[in-house]
């Protein structure tokens, strides 16, 4: 055959006079990139020789270094059979036999089990036209029978496991073959957990005891039980603060069984029909609840009830603060406002009910200077008070006690032990929490109201507290008095509160001393103090005393004398000596 011959052209690189040489576009095409695929030049010189796009050149190269010679033509120009996308055969034998076996599988999940099979996802829209113009199927039927079918639970189970590595989801899995997306995940989490190990049956006999109720236990739920009014609610409670988890239905089957071996008692109930509470919070200190609880029942050598004065914060059901006192007076209730006012922040409302203590109008200026308001119950509703119920739970958990503390020092220790157990014990209103949260310390967090510094508090209360410091012998100075604290808080601060004729000394709510003050004409210098009062305290001084007085035969209270009028200087003699002798005069 006779060779064609063409006419001798001199060689350019010039890109205008060689797209004059070219007839067909894959030519220019090749021409255009031929620099870029064969010697290495960037598409943004290439594209400052031929003015094309760069984009348009790094575009062409990689279709180029990917399908190879088909990458020079469009699609127009390519055959009908070939895949748009130029998708290996496998993979779209692949596509097509998945739509095939399962006929519900979405465009986009065969794109995902193309991704785990051939490292390389396909869009959609590719998928749907292999599946359109695609070659025939190659398999008619199943890979796996239904779950049920299979008769070996290992085979079944892999059955599983091949389909999940293969990219099905689980959905599709349960719906192939027939089963649960429960049994599936079960599946895939024993492969995790064991490997081949996890695909045989297993024994569904329990592996540990029957209960978890061992004689240790019962002893524990035993000892709990001396206090009559504790139900099984507040013993699950308490034994889940030990780190001891029964339930309390379990809690309520042992008690049972200890009433009837050992004669304990029962708590009494009276069920009261449930109203809706006007003073629930929605959010964290949006109301607090004050009030004062009467403890008539203990054995201290003055049968006086003594009071427990309380702050709750309605959200949490947590207890901000709490002391006992022997009165009832404004001035305990101020410290124990203080003491919470102190460590949370102030509320949007306290709620209380109509007594004198909180109408006073001392309380009420505080209220109106820290922007708090004022919430009362109605008359004959107690109820109302999210406290009540609070009080409630301090009757099942702390009055046994209560009743056998015979001094004062062992009442302020079981209200201590109180204190900490009920605000890290689960309570019943958490229960259902969805976060997990269930005493009232964990609900309130570390979330506080409307915070103000401690200045700000002393302000606002100037008139009625004081800090001194505890010297060595256990005295503060006030007022040119001196007066008995406490030995054992040498060198600590207390507070010092006065209000009409009392003056009562605490150290964080604990009541150190009392007296009955008389002032002066001016109403500010003390003219008489009498009918000392010294509290038991667990603040001891280590330092034994020499001597052990009682109240009566030593001094609590002494009057200092006025101070010395302060010195003036001797007429005549100069403040400051001259630095040098005087000379005298000459002649």
């Amino acid at each position: 055959m006779a060779e064609r011959k063409r006419a001798l052209r001199e060689r350019t690189e010039d890109w205008a006079q060689l797209r004059l040489l070219l007839k067909w576009p894959e030519q220019v095409v090749y021409e255009l990139i031929r620099p870029v695929v064969v010697f290495g030049e960037t598409a943004g010189q290439r594209a400052r020789a031929t003015g094309a796009q760069e984009r348009t050149i790094a575009r062409k190269a990689d279709r180029f270094d990917r399908e190879g010679l088909l990458g020079l033509f469009g699609r127009e120009r390519r055959e009908p059979a070939d895949d748009p996308r130029g998708l290996p055969p496998p993979m779209r034998q692949r596509i097509v036999d998945l739509r095939a076996e399962v006929p519900g599988m979405s465009l986009r999940e065969i794109a995902e089990v193309c991704a785990v099979q051939f490292g390389r996802r396909p869009s959609h829209h590719t998928v749907q036209k292999v599946i359109a113009t695609g070659p025939a199927p190659s398999r008619a039927g199943r890979r796996f029978p239904p779950y049920a079918q299979i008769p070996d639970p290992v085979q079944r189970r892999l059955a599983i496991v091949r389909l999940h590595a293969d990219g099905w989801r689980v959905s599709t899995i349960a719906r192939y073959l027939e089963t649960t997306p429960r049994t599936v995940y079960r599946t895939l989490q024993r492969w995790v957990d064991e490997q081949f190990a996890g695909l045989a049956d297993k024994s569904h006999a329990p592996t540990q005891p029957a209960t978890k109720v061992t004689l240790a236990v019962a002893n524990e739920i035993r000892k709990l039980q001396r206090n009559p009014e504790l139900g099984e609610w507040r013993v699950h409670a308490a034994l889940q603060q030990l780190g001891i988890r029964v339930s309390p239905r379990t809690c309520g089957r042992i008690m049972a069984r200890h009433r009837a071996l050992y004669g304990l008692g029962k708590p009494k109930r009276s069920p009261r029909p449930k109203q809706a509470m006007p003073y629930k919070a929605g959010r964290r200190h949006q109301y607090w609840s004050i009030d004062i609880r009467y403890i008539e029942q203990h054995r201290l050598a003055d049968s006086k009830p003594v009071f427990v004065i309380s702050i709750l914060e309605n959200y949490s059901r947590a207890l901000l603060a709490s002391a006992v006192s022997p009165t009832q007076d404004l001035l305990a209730v101020l410290a124990v406002l203080f003491a919470a006012l102190r460590r949370c922040g102030a509320p949007e409302a306290i709620v209380s009910d109509g007594g004198a203590v909180f109408r006073a109008k001392q309380l009420l200026r505080a209220y109106d200077a820290l922007g708090i308001r004022r919430e009362q119950i109605p008359p004959g509703q107690p109820w109302t008070n999210y406290i009540e119920s609070h009080f409630g739970v301090m009757r099942r958990l702390a009055d046994y006690d209560f009743a056998r503390a015979a001094t004062w020092a062992e009442l302020l220790a079981v209200h201590e032990r109180f204190v900490r157990d009920y605000n890290a014990q689960v309570h019943w209103a958490h229960r259902d929490r969805q976060d997990g949260r269930r005493s009232p310390a964990e609900v309130l967090g570390w979330v506080q109201g409307a915070a103000y510094p401690e200045e700000v508090l002393h302000r606002v209360l100037y008139a009625m507290q004081f800090i001194r410091q505890v010297d060595r012998h256990g005295y503060i100075r006030f007022r040119h008095w001196r007066l008995y604290g406490e030995r054992g808080l040498a060198g600590t601060p207390v507070a010092v509160w006065v209000y009409d004729g009392s003056l009562r000394l605490e150290y964080q709510t604990v009541l150190l001393a009392a007296y009955t003050v008389a002032f002066q004409g001016d109403g500010k210098h003390i003219r008489e103090v009498k009918h000392p009062r010294l509290a038991e305290t667990r603040f001891r001084s280590p330092q034994l005393a020499l001597f052990d007085l009682g109240p009566d035969e030593w001094l609590l209270a002494l009057r200092l004398p006025a101070y010395a009028p302060r010195k003036r200087g001797t007429p005549g003699v100069p403040g400051q000596l001259p630095l040098l002798p005087a000379v005298p005069a000459a002649g």
